[in-house]
């Protein structure tokens, strides 16, 4: 079901009055805190595919919310969500993304100096396991780019590279 742009205009708002409130992150999450209480848009390989998320802190800035809608003329929406948290044990930054079809994937997340990257996981569904990863290059304040790659039987593969903007 498509969502009509103004409730998508009007999330966005809602989201951005939300990033007033102050948070600390905890440091591991601080690379990340420029995506949140904001709405970012990324026109797909086709031009005509859009992938939209909206970033928002959960629990006084203890873990950010992402959630995604990808628009395809002629087919349902594809919406999905991650949740980016601290495992205090192991030290690192980890996330949960799970999808309105029922797929998933858990990963970790590390911060370079010019990136985050994704490293190698798996993205379950329906059975089958696809190997993935992903890198996203801030640019500036108001967008970045998110590449991301499967293996393959020969080699690893892009499966999305895309700059998304900032909408707010």
């Amino acid at each position: 079901m498509h969502r009509p742009l103004a409730a998508l205009v009007l999330t966005c708002l809602a989201g951005a009055a939300g990033a007033a409130v102050a948070v600390e992150p905890p440091e591991l999450l601080k690379p990340m805190a420029f995506l949140a209480g904001h709405c970012w848009k990324g026109r797909l390989a086709d031009g005509r595919a859009t992938d939209e998320h909206r970033f928002s802190w959960l629990y006084g800035g203890r873990a950010l919310r992402d959630t995604h809608t990808v628009r395809k003329p002629g087919q349902p929406d594809g919406v999905g969500e991650s949740t980016y948290y601290v495992d205090s044990a192991g030290n690192h930054l980890e996330y949960l993304y799970i999808e309105d079809s029922g797929g998933f994937s858990r990963g970790t997340v590390e911060s370079l100096p010019e990136a985050l990257l994704f490293p190698d996981t798996h993205y379950i569904s329906d059975g089958e396991a696809l190997v993935y990863r992903a890198r996203w290059t801030r640019q500036g304040d108001k967008a970045y780019e998110a590449w991301s790659e499967a293996q393959t039987e020969h080699g690893w593969s892009t499966m999305s590279r895309m700059v998304l903007h900032r909408l707010d």
